[in-house]
């Protein structure tokens, strides 16, 4: 990966070799791809409560289960087909979570079907360009902004669920709508395009 785990890196990714791939390859990288954002978006509120480790290790298998995170293909989730993925300990097993999923992704095609732009809605947020912040330690980074606060508002008034103010920061650190790399870690230049790296694929 260019770098010995542990060497600068921002601290929170240091658990395990998939955790610092999702940090030097992904995290923070501007992603204008719609499935992705989605697929994002949905795994955000999936973390409610928990660790974004515990998501990453189950990723994969939300894609498999979760159609690629196709939201036409979501959208049409019947009870039963939620009921299986409430007994598949491959995801995490939460009602509300699941069924929230569903109802994004009806969400998500509502605002197509009204002619939205889905990328450029989300993306307007930050004027359509990444906000590079310097933070030098954890500590600084916020948990929310007012700018993650109006998109949660405007999101829940969209019918989205599981996209409090948190949720929605963290959905936009994650896709590079904010740089929030510490200024020592060697990706907070280039996020994505770290020592020995070529800028990340959106997959």
């Amino acid at each position: 990966m260019g770098m010995n785990p542990g060497d600068d890196r921002c601290p929170w990714c240091l658990g395990f070799p998939e955790y610092v791939r999702y940090h030097d390859e992904e995290w923070g990288v501007p992603c204008f791809d719609e499935r992705h954002l989605f697929e994002m978006l949905i795994l955000e509120g999936a973390q409610a409560g928990l660790s974004w480790a515990t998501i990453l290790k189950k990723r994969e298998h939300y894609r498999v289960v979760f159609d690629r995170f196709d939201p036409e293909r979501m959208a049409r989730f019947t009870p039963k087909r939620i009921e299986r993925l409430l007994a598949d300990p491959g995801i995490v097993r939460n009602r509300l979570k699941v069924e929230a999923a569903v109802g994004n992704a009806r969400a998500w095609l509502a605002l197509k079907d009204k002619g939205i732009d889905v990328v450029e809605y989300l993306w307007r947020y930050v004027e359509g360009r990444p906000v590079v912040n310097r933070f030098e330690s954890l500590s600084q980074v916020p948990a929310s902004t007012p700018v993650s606060m109006a998109m949660s508002r405007d999101l829940k008034k969209a019918g989205f669920r599981f996209v409090g103010s948190t949720i929605c920061y963290a959905f936009m650190q994650a896709v590079g709508m904010v740089n929030d790399h510490l200024v020592g870690c060697p990706w907070h230049d280039q996020p994505g395009v770290g020592p020995g790296q070529k800028k990340r694929r959106t997959r």
